[in-house]
């Protein structure tokens, strides 16, 4: 059995992106790791980066991003789908730059990939997800944000990335372009099994000067612009009152170990109800999703009660 990963990243170094830690991550368990490297700024140092994980298991596409031709971030599936088609393993293991997977899941998820390696039925895993929020003490459990995903999916031609590279779905027609990203019709779910997984997802923590950069660029991904809400956006990003979003009481994987004492924004974060400069109220804190949240992990264990779930749940 073979485990390819893969990736795709522009601009990792300067939007303060753990490229570095999310591939080595889950590089132990996969046999080639293939990243899709985007025209990085002059002053970007992601490829020197990834080259500094030294290991003959990666292999660096170089890519030239279009955001004009698409869209709406489906410029992130394209990226994800370059970097896929240069897999060759039985199950590709995707994982975004900035997310990681704990080192005491790395024998779980390889064992999987083994026992369901001859069952068909099986398109891919999805797995669990902690949302880290400001700092790395508290994480969302929040019906705001998704608590499930597919990181891995067989090698299937079928497959492909969709939306702005979220998830994957089966295509009936496929030609790559923006429309296809984009759509639903004649495409198909995956059938999926549950790991009982985290992937430790980091992409809002970061500096609040570097996190309003950040929502800028995907703005004008997204857009082809900035939109007018996002250029408003205070310089030091405000994420909040921290002590309303739950406490993580677990342990981060390894490798975010020196990545994690670099924080130095914490004196620029609110941990009390004292408020900030007036902003538009996250999803998050709006009265309906703080409802459902509270009844799903009251009631439902943390289960998402409703909404679109993009793939279908086998039973074990």
């Amino acid at each position: 059995m073979k485990i390819s990963g893969f990736t795709f990243i522009k601009n990792g170094d300067k939007l303060y992106i753990p490229t570095k830690e999310a591939i080595t991550s889950i590089l132990p368990i996969c046999d080639e790791f293939i990243v899709a490297l985007g025209d990085c700024d002059a002053d970007d140092r992601t490829e020197e980066i990834i080259n500094s994980i030294d290991s003959d298991k990666i292999k660096i596409i170089r890519t030239v991003w279009d955001v004009k031709k698409f869209p709406k971030n489906t410029e992130f599936a394209r990226q994800t789908e370059i970097a896929k088609s240069h897999c060759s393993g039985d199950w590709f293991f995707y994982i975004q730059c900035d997310e990681a997977i704990h080192e005491n899941d790395l024998l779980t998820i390889q064992k999987a990939c083994e026992e369901n390696l001859e069952d068909k039925r099986v398109e891919g895993f999805i797995f669990k997800y902690l949302h880290f929020w400001g700092d790395y003490e508290h994480h969302h459990m929040s019906h705001a944000w998704y608590r499930r995903e597919i990181r891995i999916i067989r090698n299937d031609p079928s497959i492909h990335s969709w939306k702005d590279a979220q998830s994957f779905r089966k295509f009936l027609k496929w030609k790559g372009s923006f429309e296809d990203f984009d759509k639903k019709v004649d495409t198909q779910k995956l059938r999926v099994k549950l790991l009982d997984v985290h992937v430790y997802h980091y992409g809002y923590v970061r500096p609040p000067i570097l996190m309003t950069k950040k929502k800028k660029v995907n703005s004008s991904t997204y857009h082809g612009t900035p939109t007018e809400e996002v250029l408003q956006l205070a310089d030091l990003y405000d994420y909040g009152d921290l002590s309303k979003i739950a406490k993580f009481e677990g342990t981060h994987p390894s490798v975010m170990k020196d990545w994690i004492r670099k924080m130095n924004w914490k004196n620029q974060l609110r941990y009390s109800s004292l408020k900030g400069k007036k902003r538009p109220l996250f999803k998050h804190e709006k009265i309906k999703y703080r409802l459902i949240s509270w009844v799903e992990n009251n009631f439902f264990s943390g289960e998402t009660i409703g909404g679109f779930k993009n793939y279908i749940l086998l039973k074990k």
